[in-house]
Formats: C-alpha cells, sequence, structure tokens
C-alpha cells in the first residue's frame, strides 16, 4: 500500500510525530501504537495482512515503509466511520522513488515496490537532507 504522507517534511519528522502520538496514547492510559486512519477499508485486506507494508511518500518521493500489523475499523474524532491502519513502529528506509501526487492510498504491487536500503547505506543516507534525497533520486543515482 501507498500514501502521500501529507505536511510531513522528512522521515526523522514522521518519526518524531509517530513517537509523539505513541507517548499521548501512553500518558492517556491507552496502548501505545503506530497507527494510521484512512476513510476505506482495503479489499485485499489479507494480502496486506500477510506481510504488507505502507510506503509512505515524503515530498513526491517514497522514502520509507512501515510493516501492516492490523486492519480495524474504527471512527474519526467525529465519530464517522474509518479504517484504522496499525503498523509496526519500525522504519525501514527504501530506495527513493519519485511518484506523482494522487488521493487517498493505493495498492502497490511488489515489483513496484522500491526495495529497502541495506543497513550501511541507510545510515548515511539518512544524514543527507530530504533535498539532497529527492535530487539524488531524480537523477538516478539512489
Amino acid at each position: 500500500m501507498i500514501k502521500l504522507c501529507v505536511g510531513v517534511e522528512s522521515v526523522a519528522h514522521l518519526a518524531k510525530l509517530q513517537r509523539q502520538r505513541r507517548a499521548a496514547q501512553k500518558k492517556a492510559g491507552n496502548r501505545a501504537q503506530s497507527f494510521h486512519r484512512t476513510r476505506m477499508m482495503p479489499k485485499r485486506r489479507q494480502e496486506l495482512l500477510d506481510g504488507g507494508s505502507l510506503y509512505w511518500v515524503i515530498k513526491g518521493v517514497i522514502q520509507v515503509r512501515q510493516q501492516i500489523v492490523g486492519l480495524e475499523d474504527g471512527a474519526w474524532a467525529d465519530g464517522r466511520s474509518c479504517c484504522m491502519i496499525f503498523l509496526q513502529s519500525k522504519h525501514h528506509l527504501v530506495r527513493p522513488t519519485r511518484r506523482r501526487p494522487f488521493q487517498g492510498w493505493r495498492y502497490l504491487e511488489c515489483d513496484d515496490a522500491p526495495s529497502d536500503l541495506e543497513a550501511s547505506n541507510a545510515g548515511q543516507l539518512a544524514e543527507l537532507s530530504p533535498k539532497m534525497r529527492k535530487e539524488l533520486a531524480e537523477l538516478g543515482l539512489l
């Protein structure tokens, strides 16, 4: 599954926001877990639960993925129904891949999913600014 990460500047920013949300959940006495709400429950639910991931598009580039660990019916703060996508907290940096804007989420076929970066390369890449990673990806150097 692929989703735009609207309002997020970098992988580090995404990780910080998710840490803050988990801390707030814990403080409120709830189970601390990473999740994303979306309007529709995926029809290919079982495929996503069998090792699927949510690939985040940050600033026009697929940069990171999180493994999907659960899909449940939920509700927005105003009571409208939604789908809760529960995610593993760990972030896996992937080979930066340009992606045009789109609405909602899309299925991402295995053959189209960017590969994970090796741990040694991921650390070096994480040190680069998001702008530099984007430019290198556009040039096909990553």
